[in-house]
Order: C-alpha cells, then sequence, then structure tokens
C-alpha cells in the first residue's frame, strides 16, 4: 500500500511517506472528482523535513509537503526557543490548494455523494502562532496570519463566479485578503471510566483596508465519552455562527465523514451556522477489532439562505438530515483503521473509508 521512511543528514530528519492508492481505488471502484488521466494523480503521500537546531540556539525548522487525491500543501514553520511558562512563538507561511465541495459541491445518488461543482480554492497565509503553556486542564493557542484566497477552476485558472453565474468571494473579484486573528481554547479531562473535552474556536477578520474582510465566527466542539461495560459510548456537540462579511467557502459544510454519515461532503446544507449531534457506541469484538453502532444528525438552523448566492438552494440540499448506521475499528501498531456503513434520511448508503494515528 505505501512506504515509510526516515533519513538523517547530519542534525537535520527527512521524514517521506507515500501511499499508493491507485490499484485501492480501482478495486474499490470510488468515484473520482476529476480524472486528468495522469496515474501519478492517484498517488497520495507527505515529505516532511525537519532541522531541530537551525542556528545553533535550539531553533527548529519543519518543512512540510503534503499530497492528496485532489488537494495539496506546502508548510514552513519556524520556532525560536523560549521560557517555560512564556507562549511559544512560531512562524508559518503556508499554501494549500484543494476542491471547494463542501459548499459548492452538489449532491447526487440521494444526497449520499457529491460531485464537483468546478471550484477550488488556492490560499496562501503568513503570521504568527502563539501556544500558551498548559495550565492544568486547559491549553490555548492565539494565532494572526494574513490570509489570501483565490478561487481557480479545473483547469488552474482564477475564477471569480461559480457554474451558475454567481460570486466566489465576498470581493466580487478573483481574490479575498483578510488578516484574522484566531484565539482557540480546550479543556480535556479523562480518566479510565470516561472522558471530556471542550474546543472554542473565535475568528475575528481585522479589516487593515477597506477591502479586507471583517467578520466574527466562532466554532464550539464539546464531545463527552463514558465507559459503559465493556462497551464505549461517545457523544459530539458542533456548532458554530458567522456574523460579518463573508464568502460562499467560509461558509459551514454539513455531511461527510465527521460530520453527518450517510450524506456526501456538504450534501446536508451549508450555512452561516450550523448544529450537528454526533452519537457512536463502539463494543469489543476481538483484542483488536472493534465494532461500533452510530447516529448522526446535522442542521444549519435555517442559515442556509444568508449565504452569498445562496449555494445550498441552488443545489438542493435539505438544511438538514440525519444519519445511522454500524463500522469496524481496526487498531494496530501504525494507527486505526475505520470503515463505516451509513445510510441517510432518504436511505441512500454510503461507505465511509478511514485511516487515523499513522506512525511515521
Amino acid at each position: 500500500m505505501g512506504a515509510q521512511k526516515s533519513i538523517h543528514a547530519g542534525k537535520a530528519k527527512i521524514d517521506v511517506n507515500i501511499d499508493f492508492t491507485n490499484k485501492l481505488c480501482a478495486a474499490l471502484m470510488l468515484p473520482t472528482l476529476r480524472d486528468n488521466g495522469n496515474p501519478l494523480s492517484l498517488i497520495i503521500g507527505s515529505v516532511c523535513i525537519k532541522h531541530p537546531n537551525l542556528f545553533g540556539g535550539s531553533e527548529k525548522l519543519d518543512v512540510s509537503w503534503d499530497k492528496g487525491l485532489y488537494d495539496s500543501s506546502v508548510l514552513v514553520a519556524y520556532r525560536r526557543p523560549r521560557s517555560k511558562w512564556l507562549a511559544q512563538q512560531s512562524f508559518v507561511i503556508q499554501h494549500s490548494t484543494s476542491p471547494e465541495i463542501g459548499v459548492h459541491g452538489f449532491p447526487i445518488d440521494n444526497f449520499s455523494r457529491s460531485g464537483s461543482g468546478g471550484v477550488n480554492l488556492c490560499r496562501f497565509s503568513a503570521g504568527v502562532d502563539l501556544n500558551e503553556p498548559a495550565s492544568s486542564k486547559w491549553s490555548s493557542t492565539t494565532s494572526i496570519k494574513f490570509e489570501h484566497v483565490r478561487p481557480i477552476n479545473d483547469d488552474g485558472h482564477s475564477i471569480c463566479r461559480d457554474l451558475d453565474g454567481f460570486p466566489v468571494t465576498c470581493s466580487g473579484g478573483p481574490h479575498d485578503n483578510m488578516v484574522v486573528l484566531k484565539q482557540e481554547s480546550c479543556y480535556a479531562k479523562a480518566n479510565d471510566c470516561s472522558f471530556s473535552q471542550l474546543t472554542l474556536q473565535i475568528e475575528q477578520g481585522i479589516p487593515l483596508l477597506s477591502k479586507w474582510l471583517i467578520f466574527n465566527r466562532f466554532k464550539l466542539v464539546a464531545s463527552k465519552g463514558l465507559k459503559i461495560g465493556p462497551t464505549f459510548f461517545l457523544a459530539r456537540l458542533t456548532g458554530g455562527s458567522i456574523v460579518g462579511d463573508m464568502a460562499p467557502y467560509q461558509a459551514f459544510a454539513i455531511g461527510g465523514l465527521g460530520s453527518v454519515r450517510g450524506y456526501g461532503e456538504g450534501a446536508v446544507g451549508s450555512g452561516r451556522s450550523c448544529l450537528i449531534i454526533n452519537s457512536e457506541l463502539t463494543f469489543p469484538l476481538s483484542k483488536v477489532l472493534e465494532g461500533s453502532l452510530f447516529m448522526d444528525c446535522g442542521t444549519d438552523l435555517g442559515s442556509g439562505h444568508h449565504v452569498p448566492g445562496n449555494p445550498a438552494l441552488r443545489h438542493g440540499k435539505p438544511g438538514s438530515g440525519f444519519g445511522f448506521g454500524y463500522g469496524l475499528r481496526l487498531k494496530s501498531n501504525i494507527g486505526q483503521f475505520q470503515i463505516d456503513y451509513a445510510t441517510n434520511a432518504f436511505w441512500q448508503k454510503t461507505v465511509y473509508f478511514g485511516i487515523s494515528n499513522l506512525v511515521s
């Protein structure tokens, strides 16, 4: 399936992880968003270069490149050493390209899959991350970054309107610029029988220039896990909203793996607000294999028509939906393999595959 390799060059370390998914996708007959005829496009992987002492003062430099089937990202992070009781600084530059399916994609097969809407996002960001020292069960991260977002079509050309002729940026032009101040706080508590986690993200757009976006966007994720005999029950609540200036790609996309299973990515809805509830019960089948039963539901709280261009209405998204199903979890020394079999409110079935916590 793939290969992993670590190479040491002096004090620098190079981690290479390549997965060959060409034959896998063909065997599973998974649909592709677009086919450019290049077999290398079906190779996913990552390359990471780490230097622990760049200038002799314990400065750390990380350069990584990640390639997916339809997206790619380049990240450069420079970290200066600071005292443990001070916030740790990281200077970060990132460039990424990914398809915007959650908002501009259109549902197909009774909302069980999402087709490409021909809109991709090319993002460039540069700024500073401040990781506050962990205090008890709380941790906090603050960042301020400049972001440049440029929508492109499947051929890589800049666009300012979607296939229906509606703007895909807030400015109405070929790109959006913004300075975003982001605060993320996380509370976590765990013991042998249960765990609780609360994450709050707040983003504030700062209009340094008149045409730059000004907005406030918040997202809350609350999770609770409880061990009941040999089984484990997990519940998660996700909510969010955005006020002020807004581009369509900033909408909350509802549907898909990690949201409402049984639907394609964003096939439930895309709005200024969202509310998603996930519940899952896992039970052991063997030492390394677990079974699961789950139910998900989500809604845009009637905010889909407040998104510029109302892409949810044009694509016929219901705005709310629920899915349920079962799955398997296989634990190994390289991570957890997951397969879910879900049914949505239209009784259309979807299969999800996932791999998490890979060891490089």
